[in-house]
């Protein structure tokens, strides 16, 4: 009967949900090793490209190697270790976990800056003709006004010359040919004058007025580098509109004793399309987006790396779970620590002293699961149960409740026969 009961029971609904809910739990914790690795893998591959750009390529895989390789030790490290265990060795590890971190969101950070930026880095260039150009723009103008107002000084002034030779008020006029009006010798002089400087005035606006077009194409093809697909064509056609202004200014103003505009250098098309370079200029213009995206990887890899603590370098054979049950059984002091863990003190009593106890095979078996992974040192004095030790103890504890209610169910079977 009560065998039927146990089977009843051990096939329950509860027993169901919990193996349903363990098996999905081992699940979890063996997908995190695969994630783990792509982590690592991401990371290093960011890392490797930042740092090949500084050093010799297989160098750098080497060292990218090497720094995945330190983050996830030591995450794995720092899981089993208490600082108060051995202090020393804990910072040590802590010290290379943070070195290796630097190293690898440092030269993360450039491949993610490349990307996070590289529009960014579009518009700024962009932004940048456009200065240029308003600039240059803006000093054409100011010298177009500057030379025909000078031209429409002269020509006004000229005009006033004939006005006067011809009612003969002009202080260049004899005192004797003084107010005799007509279209003398004097008046035809100062109307050549004026026509030959009306003339010049003429061409010169005509001058100006032909640059309109290569301007025009210039702010044309500068809006449409923001829009079209074929930017090299494109570019070429603002170069070209630049230069026409450019080689136009220079012939109009060169004879009008104005000085000529600076005009500025552009940056050629290869510049205007180059990828960013990673260098480490690249922390003045500091982008908290890639920053955060190189951390992320790293962070998760350590974290991961951190809670995989579920695999014991090398299983126990029957023989030895049977020894590490019976000797743990020899401590008597044990407690839930904070860490919700269970704590054993490992050091003898002082009972255990005064009767000169030989505790030399329970701290073997201390010792065997240290290295095993099975238990972490707290202290120099204390160690608790690591999370894959746990099933190891209730299935030995399983089995010898099983076995006593065995032998008592044979006992009273014996008596009853009797």
């Amino acid at each position: 009967m009560a065998d039927i009961k146990l089977k009843s029971r051990s096939g329950g609904l509860g027993y169901l949900i919990n193996r349903i809910q363990t098996l999905f739990v081992s699940m979890l914790r063996i997908w995190t090793i695969p994630i783990v690795l792509m982590l690592s893998l991401s990371s290093g591959f960011t890392t490797y490209y930042g740092l090949s750009h500084f050093i010799t390529p297989w160098i750098a895989l080497v060292i990218t190697i090497a720094i995945q390789s330190i983050i996830v030790i030591c995450s794995l490290e720092i899981a089993g270790i208490h600082w108060k265990a051995n202090r020393m060795r804990f910072f040590s590890v802590v010290a290379s976990l943070t070195i290796a971190l630097a190293a690898s969101v440092t030269f993360s950070y450039f491949k993610f800056y490349e990307i996070s930026e590289a529009e960014t880095l579009h518009i700024n260039r962009l932004h940048q003709l456009r200065e240029q150009t308003k600039t240059y723009l803006d000093a054409v103008l100011q010298l177009k006004a500057r030379v025909l107002q000078q031209q429409k000084q002269a020509l006004d002034q000229a005009s006033l010359d004939v006005s006067q030779a011809y009612f003969g008020t002009h202080n260049q006029i004899a005192p004797g040919y003084k107010n005799q009006v007509g279209e003398g010798p004097f008046w035809r002089h100062y109307n050549q004058l004026y026509q030959e400087k009306k003339q010049r005035f003429q061409q010169q606006e005509q001058a100006f007025a032909a640059l309109d077009a290569p301007l025009r194409e210039l702010q044309v093809h500068l809006n449409e580098l923001d829009v079209t697909r074929d930017v090299e064509t494109t570019y070429g056609l603002f170069l070209k509109s630049y230069q026409d202004l450019q080689a136009g200014i220079n012939q109009i103003v060169g004879g009008s004793g104005e000085a000529l505009p600076d005009a500025p250098l552009v940056m050629t098309y290869k510049q205007f399309t180059e990828e960013v370079k990673p260098s480490f200029a690249m922390w003045r213009g500091f982008s908290w987006f890639a920053f955060a995206c190189a951390a992320m990887v790293d962070f998760f890899t350590v974290l991961l790396s951190y809670r995989l603590e579920f695999t014991a370098p090398g299983p126990l054979t029957e023989q030895e779970e049977e020894l590490v049950f019976e000797c743990l059984r020899q401590f008597s002091e044990f407690r839930i620590n904070e860490n919700d863990e269970l704590e054993m003190i490992i050091e003898r009593t002082d009972l255990e002293k005064a009767r000169r106890y030989s505790d030399w095979s329970r701290m073997f078996v201390v010792g065997l699961l240290l290295s095993r992974g099975f238990l972490r040192k707290v202290d120099e004095r204390t160690v608790e149960f690591a999370p894959n030790l746990y099933p190891l103890i209730a299935e030995k504890m399983s089995d010898k409740i099983a076995a006593i209610k065995q032998k008592a169910a044979d006992t009273s079977r014996g008596a009853g026969d009797a």
